[in-house]
């Protein structure tokens, strides 16, 4: 068997050595950090995505060595593979700051201001995207294009209007499913994910197209309004799926599990298990299994500490452990003035009813005695 070729690639002034074929967008990702480019539409595991968003868009300022002349416009890294000897500019280019700039400016053109009431907030890409790229104010005067929300069977509602057409739930509807139902239809400033004749997303692995889409556009029902992200403890749990792979991130307040998403790594996709697959989760796993009790819990989530989740996450030294102090111990041995259940003064977030197993949003309805044994 021959050995791989090796091709040296340099992004930002960093030289690394990667096989042929690798891709801009992979070569920097294995550097790591600022150098890597964001992107929206491409996703590692699934085959055929990329090179729809640009936000990924670089500046190639040395072909190779045999041929060193620069490429004379920005290239879409996640689609242009790396030659030997090949110089890279991400972070360090003007024109890509100015063309990044602009390509974010362009997905916020008819996406909605729902951060405040959108479950994607905390953890949304083009937040980041926005946050690091974008501009204060718009230069949009137009009315932004608007749709219906959608139900796309019982677990998942589309919003499309928040939708910046990545194709991701497209593709993993396609590669993970026996028969895709939903798809892009119309075309230009009509286009718009829907599915054939009304028909509902039913497949046992549909629910990781909810996983994958990098904005707040496909929503989990079985979620919706019930949390704030940064309010949850995110714990890597397992169990024995006949299914599917079984290792997800359990999102817990207290002893009450609210989701259950499948391991996502630090670009946002995917986990691969052990033995190197994609560690897909199916439906059973993510919108069935809501009691702690269900899960091996195997420990907290590593959370990068840019993220807002990681205000409440508590790892490392701290532990996930419970004080055992007692008031008093606390207190200075001095007793409390004052204690009261606030159950027995409020009507309000009764202890029989769990958040996590209320199919759909919870509202005021839900705390009526009514709805009690619910």
């Amino acid at each position: 068997m021959s050995e791989q070729t090796l091709f040296k690639v340099t992004v930002d002034g960093i030289t690394i050595e990667v096989p042929a074929g690798t891709t801009i967008l992979q070569a920097a990702r294995q550097i790591g950090g600022e150098v890597a480019p964001p992107a929206m539409c491409y996703y590692s595991k699934l085959k055929g995505s990329g090179g729809k968003c640009r936000t990924c868009l670089v500046e190639v300022s040395k072909g190779s060595e045999k041929d060193p002349r620069p490429m004379p416009k920005l290239v879409a890294s996640c689609r242009t593979t790396v030659m030997d000897g090949m110089e890279v500019k991400n972070i360090t280019s003007d024109k890509v700051i100015d063309a990044r700039a602009g390509v974010v400016e362009f997905l916020l053109l008819n996406h909605p201001l729902d951060c405040p009431i959108c479950d994607q907030a905390g953890e949304c890409h083009l937040q980041d995207l926005s946050f690091d790229h974008g501009k204060s104010k718009t230069r949009f005067e137009f009315q932004k294009r608007t749709f219906k929300k959608h139900d796309l069977g019982k677990n998942i509602q589309l919003h499309m209007t928040r939708c910046i057409l990545c194709y991701r739930c497209v593709f993993t509807a396609d590669q993970l499913t026996n028969k895709r139902v939903h798809g892009i239809l119309d075309r230009g400033d009509h286009a718009e994910i829907a599915t054939h004749i009304e028909k509902s997303l039913d497949n046992e692995f549909i629910g990781n197209v909810i996983d994958v889409c990098p904005v707040g556009a496909l929503t989990d029902k079985t979620f919706r309004f019930k949390n704030r992200v940064w309010f949850l403890k995110p714990m890597d749990a397992h169990r024995d799926c006949p299914t599917c792979s079984g290792r997800v991130t359990l999102w817990n307040r207290g002893d009450e599990v609210f989701r259950v998403t499948a391991r996502k790594d630090e670009w946002g996709e995917i986990e691969d298990t052990p033995d190197g697959k994609p560690g897909w989760i199916c439906n059973t796993c993510r919108f069935d299994k809501k009691e702690a009790s269900d899960w091996v819990i195997e420990g907290p989530r590593e959370i990068s500490r840019a993220s807002v989740i990681s205000q409440g996450h508590y790892a490392g030294k701290i532990g996930t452990t419970k004080p055992t102090e007692t008031f008093l111990a606390v207190n200075g041995g001095r007793a409390p003035h004052l204690l009261m259940d606030i159950h027995d003064e409020s009507e309000v977030n009764k202890p029989t009813i769990h958040l996590g197993k209320i199919q759909g949003p919870s509202h005021g309805d839900t705390f009526e005695n009514k709805t009690e044994s619910a």
